[in-house]
């Protein structure tokens, strides 16, 4: 079982950046594709971003594209996203998460796609 903590949430004024990084523990996630999620209160849990195993591909939610950039380190075992011109609605806590499928080259990647998560790190954009 891998664990995934994340860091790098805070407080941020709208327009500012922050980068989010995950780090992997208990075994490699090197073969396994990578993702962000994020879930404000009383709404359900959206799919932000996601990386394949080997960083070639990413895929990026339709409200996110060219703000935010994905990417990983599989010598460290860690995620990062990146996250520029931020929003108050980009606010809600950020979740990474593995996916359950060794070398997946396809997009489809989702909510259900995903296995272990992370314990979350709070982004706050203030206006």
């Amino acid at each position: 079982q891998v664990q995934l903590v994340e860091s790098g949430g805070g407080l941020v004024q709208a327009g500012g950046s922050l980068r989010l990084s995950c780090a992997a523990s208990g075994r490699t996630v090197s073969p396994y594709g990578m993702g962000w999620l994020r879930q404000a209160p009383g709404k359900e849990r959206e799919f932000v971003a996601a990386i394949s195993w080997n960083g070639g591909m990413t895929y990026y939610t339709d409200s996110v594209k060219g703000r935010f950039t994905i990417s990983r380190d599989n010598a460290k075992n860690t995620v990062y996203l990146q996250m520029n011109s931020l929003k108050p609605e980009d606010t809600p806590v950020y979740y990474c998460a593995a996916d359950r499928r060794r070398f997946y080259v396809g997009s489809d990647y989702s909510d259900g796609t995903m296995d272990n998560w992370g314990k979350g790190t709070l982004v706050t954009v203030s206006p």
